[in-house]
């Protein structure tokens, strides 16, 4: 605001206190007295400067202060309606306010911010809308989704986003300790949200609740099938190629899985117009690392030709010209996981490319290649010369799985 609105602006409620030239000490018996016709009245405390009461036509009596802040600003503040407050608790109060201006406080702003501040289940909206549809994969902002609806804003939601303290996130972190993968993401998402509130002026700089809150350890689980494991996982997926029991698309998507390393969301949304079999190569336009090429062992390669192209999806669904959908894919995957006696996520097909990878001595950049941990810029680097180590590490374990396996389905 410039200089000669500030001044309109003291104007303005100077005349509006002027309009009612009263001075008299504020009693119960005097305050009820006062009849405000058509227009407000003002009356201003002849005891405490600067307090005063505004009547208006409603009836409604009001007990205020006005001051001017370290701006040079005039403001009011409004203590309380007469008949909550007795006169005497009115003048009282507005003698602490006032003592607050001389030190430098600002009572009417601070109430306006607070009416301004979002609660966390406001700060989780924008959270979402700004921030994770911007930078996120659509499958982490699925995550980020299911834990603001389960977790955040049940214990959180209704709070100001800058009320909240260390102690609120320590209590919503300990109700999780059953489960301490949950509650440690959980944790990692509220920081984020306080991080944000920082940098969008929610909470002051340096505040983040989070701050010093300890992780649960979190017990370390095999994430990767063994030969035997993917043996019985083989002959399983060969009865159901045979008996017709599941879908071919669900069949198509475990066997690229456990030979690719690829994630699921990956290979669901594969074309064929992105795979190049003379090049060995699967060239992903997107993916949760970016754009990356996935090389393609012999297993793997000689198994997609004996694929029928049903549409544009190399994983079809069961809908024509639609791709396998995640939740198809994940329910037949429990059952077929159960029917083998294995404990094992989906995700872990990918982890048991990776840790066959590094058991084959590997090193840590063609492990790093072969799953796509890193962006590459240029995925053309595939196809000359230096690809050839990559393609025979991704030969080297995709014919260890694929042994363990066990041959296609003769139907498949």
């Amino acid at each position: 605001m410039g200089r000669v609105a500030q001044l309109s602006e003291a104007r303005a409620l100077r005349r509006s206190a002027d309009e009612s030239p009263r001075r008299a000490k504020l009693t119960k018996r005097f305050v009820e007295s006062i009849v405000a016709d058509d227009a407000e009245v003002w009356v201003w405390d002849s005891e405490l400067r600067s307090f005063g009461l505004r009547v208006k036509p409603s009836g409604v009596r009001t007990y205020v202060i006005q001051y001017r802040n370290q701006g040079g600003r005039t403001r009011r503040y409004a203590i309380g309606k007469h008949g909550v407050l007795t006169a005497e608790e009115a003048r009282r109060l507005a003698r602490l306010k006032l003592v607050e201006v001389q030190q430098g406080g600002d009572p009417s702003a601070d109430r306006k911010a607070m009416r301004r501040a979002r609660t966390v289940g406001e700060l989780c909206d924008r959270y979402i809308e700004d921030y994770a549809l911007v930078q996120k994969k659509e499958s982490s902002v699925r995550e980020d989704r299911r834990l603001i609806a389960k977790r955040v804003r049940p214990a959180l939601g209704p709070i100001n986003a800058d009320a909240v303290v260390r102690e609120d996130v320590i209590r919503v972190h300990n109700s999780l300790q059953k489960t301490p993968y949950e509650a440690n993401r959980t944790l990692a998402l509220l920081s984020k949200l306080f991080n944000l509130a920082e940098i969008w002026g929610i909470r002051s700089e340096g505040s983040n609740p989070c701050r010093l809150v300890r992780r649960f350890p979190e017990k370390e689980r095999k994430s990767f099938l063994t030969e035997a494991e993917l043996t019985k996982l083989g002959e399983v997926l060969i009865g159901e190629e045979d008996t017709g029991r599941t879908t071919p698309g669900v069949i198509i998507a475990l066997r690229l899985l456990a030979l690719t390393g690829c994630r699921m969301s990956e290979l669901l949304d594969l074309r064929w117009k992105d795979v190049d079999l003379e090049a060995s190569m699967l060239f992903l336009p997107d993916s949760k690392t970016g754009a990356k090429a996935v090389p393609l062992g012999a297993p793997a390669r000689e198994y997609i030709r004996t694929l029928e192209r049903r549409g544009d999806f190399v994983v079809p669904g069961t809908q024509s010209g639609s791709p396998l959908s995640k939740n198809t894919l994940e329910c037949a995957w429990r059952r077929i996981r159960d029917k083998a006696g294995l404990k094992a996520r989906i995700h872990d097909l990918r982890h048991t490319v990776g840790t066959f990878a590094g058991q084959s001595g590997l090193n840590s950049f063609l492990v790093r290649d072969i799953l796509g941990h890193k962006t590459l810029a240029i995925t053309g680097r595939y196809v000359s010369q230096d690809s050839v180590p990559l393609l025979r590490a991704a030969d080297e374990v995709s014919r260890r799985i694929h042994a363990a396996l066990g041959p296609e389905s003769k139907d498949g």
